[in-house]
């Protein structure tokens, strides 16, 4: 079956694509380079032994999507990654958060809808919870106000399959991943920022090779045990082997409805300076870091309960956050040698 991943070349998407073929699916990969590299094809290559077919394309452009639909009749699934990401840079530019990851999510439906019968995997975000009322967070809990343009797509993005899944031979499933962290085994593939990096553990590596002065952790006065804010922390590849499983689910039938939704963690919180002791029990060096304000959009504590996930799906997070953080180092240092 021929699968097409958009973003295929990003972090989460590149370590999706490796799991799709471990388990013979033909893939074909969508990704515009915007926050990736093409070498990241090479890395796929190098664990699978497949040469991915692969498109430069910008979802954006209505017509080249309509062109790929033409050319490719025969896609048996789609596992939709292609979006913008960083919260801080969301509050900063929310346009572009909602062209970028609004109209490439419609565009795609539009083209699905017209097919006899379609499968749908968003890559959806805790960020849809907002501050969630209790922890730790099930997918019944209520959907609060977004605290960032991008969790606002998030939200807003669910709502568009929905309701598209109504009226259409659509079916999708919706997960909500909390924090993706770590790298390919291999170190062959990993995470890639272009520029100074968004997330947590990307900067505590560079930082740890030196390539970064010193970490910033944003607050230490928030209410949790140690002041600095708590997160759901899922290794990469156990985030991608989810994402096989729920299309497997479509192709299969076997979901219970048009659109299903499920949390995909670890079940256990762990604080930014948690993290950083991780980091520097892996790689047997201190971390320089300074407490600065805290960020805007930022909320103060996200865990997932994995309940439904774990049970239904059949999947659960088997590595540990040290293991994580150790594959992260490993890779940092592979690409910086």
């Amino acid at each position: 079956m021929k699968i097409l991943v958009t973003g295929g070349l990003g972090f989460i998407g590149s370590h999706t694509v490796v799991e799709l073929q471990n388990q013979g699916f033909e893939v074909v990969i969508i990704d515009n380079l915007s926050n990736t590299s093409l070498n990241v094809l090479d890395g796929i290559a190098n664990i699978t032994g497949i040469i991915t077919v692969f498109e430069n394309l910008d979802l954006r452009e209505k017509d080249k999507v309509q062109d790929f639909f033409k050319r490719h009749r025969d896609i048996s699934g789609v596992i939709h990654f292609a979006a913008s990401k960083a919260v801080g840079e969301s509050v900063g530019n929310p346009l572009l958060y909602y062209e970028n990851n609004l109209n490439t999510l419609i565009y795609l439906l539009q083209e699905l809808q017209q097919q006899p019968e379609a499968n749908f995997i968003f890559s959806s975000s805790c960020t849809v919870y907002g501050q969630a009322e209790k922890m730790p967070i099930t997918e019944d809990a209520s959907i609060q106000t977004a605290m960032s343009p991008y969790g606002n797509t998030k939200q807003i993005g669910e709502e568009i399959i929905t309701d598209t899944a109504k009226v259409t031979n659509i079916n999708a499933i919706l997960l909500r991943y909390f924090n993706p962290i770590g790298a390919h085994p291999s170190a062959e593939i990993g995470e890639l920022p272009i520029g100074v990096p968004q997330n947590l553990v990307p900067f505590i590596t560079q930082t740890g090779l030196g390539l970064r002065k010193e970490l910033s952790v944003y607050g230490d006065d928030y209410p949790t045990p140690d002041g600095t804010c708590v997160r759901d922390y899922i290794h990469v590849v156990d985030l991608a082997k989810a994402h096989v499983i729920a299309l497997k689910r479509l192709l299969n039938k076997t979901n219970l409805a048009k659109v299903e939704t499920f949390n995909l963690g670890t079940g256990t919180g762990s604080s930014v300076l948690e993290v950083i002791h991780a980091f520097e029990k892996v790689s047997g060096q201190k971390l320089p870091y300074k407490i600065v304000a805290r960020r805007e959009g930022d909320i103060t504590s996200a865990y997932a309960n994995t309940d439904k996930a774990n049970n239904i799906l059949g999947w659960k997070a088997a590595s540990t956050l040290d293991e994580a953080m150790e594959s992260a180092w490993k890779w940092e240092k592979k690409i910086r040698s």
